[in-house]
């Protein structure tokens, strides 16, 4: 057992990150996708880097409602991920960290650990949730003994509390709104008020991710937004891509009259804050649920008294919805609002939070103790999934 790297699929319902543990990850839109332009080719992964025209993107995803259910999608791509076009490796030299969601059905993880040893002829397997490698790598890098980590993702946020390296199973929550929701929302509500966009999830998805922030007071921005003029500092245009000249849109100040534009334009006014609001007050589009700052405080208090200073202390944020601008800064007051006076509150954003988790399996692979984590080839072999079950906690 004496390999100096390892391999790591952090394996998300939108994207994968993918790379050896002492290289950068790759990160690959885990979904094969069809364009209108081009009706006999279907896009694996990163491929779509060499579509022509992405509008009216058909997306064929392995993941739904946060869950793995279409095997035969998800292989497609874990093919496309080990060629030599993507990432290539060879698992039977190698070992691989994969991650998967938590509380994962039984079967999915059975069918999961069958793949990678029967047809990827895997050698040493750690499948394990994207939070643990969050967690462990803020508590390596904060040596702390609780830690709450918020993962806010494409399906679902989740809010997992730890105490001394191990999930606290009480004090899991799960929030029903991720990315998918928001992008959604978003093309709902521009079809109704502009331009129907229903068909446009990709493009709508780039103009949420270039235009949306999260609001500090909701109620002082949709004032501003109601004011006509210069006085309007929310409003402005998105320029949508025409894939001629415009691969991807843009954000821009709103149109004058008096100005010819070719390209086709969105007007953002308060939808650039009513999207990301969801995550805060997901009861405002029929979801009873609790906003993501309440639901921390909530896991919080489902965990002994004793560690509650601590878990306050140490709140990590990651996963593509936390890169909206004032998203930290939001979490951070209304947990600080309400969290008891005399604790206090710390919240960090991760440093890349798309690939903050695949760096945790990075410093997983260097932990001494890495190889009693995993599942060899031959444990699997001799005593099957029993020991899978055992292995990892999931």
């Amino acid at each position: 057992m004496s390999e100096t790297f390892c391999y790591i699929l952090d394996n998300g319902a939108y994207t994968a990150k993918v790379g050896f543990s002492n290289a950068e990850p790759k990160v690959v839109p885990n979904c094969i996708m069809k364009a209108k332009s081009e009706r006999r080719r279907p896009f694996i992964g990163s491929q779509i880097d060499e579509c022509r025209d992405a509008s009216g993107l058909y997306y064929i995803l392995p993941f739904q409602k946060g869950f793995l259910t279409n095997w035969d999608t998800q292989k497609t791509i874990w093919d496309f991920i080990f060629s030599k076009e993507c990432c290539p490796v060879n698992l039977s030299e190698t070992p691989l960290i994969v991650t998967e969601p938590i509380f994962n059905f039984s079967s999915v993880q059975e069918a999961m650990t069958e793949i990678f040893f029967e047809e990827y002829e895997c050698q040493t397997l750690l499948r394990i949730n994207a939070t643990d490698l969050a967690e462990y790598q803020y508590r390596k890098t904060h040596n702390n003994e609780c830690t709450v980590v918020v993962d806010s993702g494409y399906s679902f946020t989740y809010i997992v509390p730890y105490i001394k390296g191990k999930k606290y199973r009480e004090g899991i929550r799960r929030i029903d709104v991720g990315g998918k929701v928001l992008t959604n929302h978003m093309k709902e509500i521009l079809s109704y008020r502009q331009l129907n966009v229903m068909e446009e999830s990709y493009v709508i998805n780039q103009a949420k991710e270039d235009s949306c922030f999260v609001s500090q007071d909701f109620m002082a921005d949709m004032e501003i937004a109601k004011r006509k003029g210069p006085t309007n500092t929310i409003v402005k245009d998105y320029v949508l891509p025409d894939y001629t000249t415009i691969r991807r849109g843009f954000l821009r100040d709103v149109v004058r009259p008096d100005e010819d534009l070719e390209q086709q334009t969105l007007r953002l006014n308060n939808e650039r804050f009513c999207i990301p609001e969801l995550l805060f007050r997901p009861s405002d589009v029929g979801i009873p649920q609790m906003g993501i700052p309440e639901a921390i405080i909530n896991s919080i208090e489902a965990c002994p008294e004793e560690n509650m200073e601590s878990l306050l202390e140490n709140i990590i944020l990651y996963g593509g919805n936390t890169m909206f601008r004032g998203f930290r800064d939001r979490t951070y007051n209304e947990v600080r609002a309400l969290a008891l006076d005399h604790y206090d509150v710390n919240v960090t954003l991760g440093e890349n939070p798309v690939t903050y988790a695949w760096e945790g399996g990075k410093m997983m692979f260097r932990d001494p103790e890495f190889y009693s984590f995993c599942l060899t080839r031959e444990e699997y072999e001799e005593e099957g999934r029993p020991l899978a079950f055992e292995r990892f906690d999931i």
